[in-house]
């Protein structure tokens, strides 16, 4: 016959490993959702809606007549677990992080720099 204290630690234990199961899934379920939006976009700009790099970095494909998928992370309850998962996987935490036919380009300056050397416009099909 089992005791009310060895019962509830059966409880705890069971309770804990469910939790690091959900915490887990969580995780997987935002790097899935990370990676879908990278690799399902032609072009997939993480952002905040109020940070004026990433208006800059929108603004560049706006003037290539170009439409991105946007996800601004302060608009979203799982945005900065999506930051986290970017750090992890581009090894920056700030944004813009922009994509390009699933390639990472970087951040403002470095998408800048793409359409200064004519490098964006190339990975988007666009003669210079």
């Amino acid at each position: 016959m089992y005791s009310c204290k060895g019962m509830i630690v059966v409880l705890v234990v069971a309770i804990v490993a469910v939790s690091s199961v959900d915490s887990v899934s969580a995780v997987n379920s935002v790097s899935a959702l990370v990676q879908n939006v990278i690799y399902s976009n032609k072009i997939a700009i993480f952002s905040k809606s109020y940070c004026p790099y990433s208006l800059r970095a929108k603004r560049v494909f706006s003037e290539l007549s170009e439409k991105p998928f946007v996800v601004e992370l302060d608009l979203r309850d799982d945005g900065s677990e999506i930051q986290s998962i970017l750090l992890d996987l581009v090894g920056r935490g700030t944004v813009p992080q922009v994509f390009v036919n699933g390639k990472h380009i970087g951040g403002s300056d470095d998408t800048l720099e793409a359409v200064g050397n004519g490098q964006l416009q190339k990975l988007l099909g666009k003669t210079r």
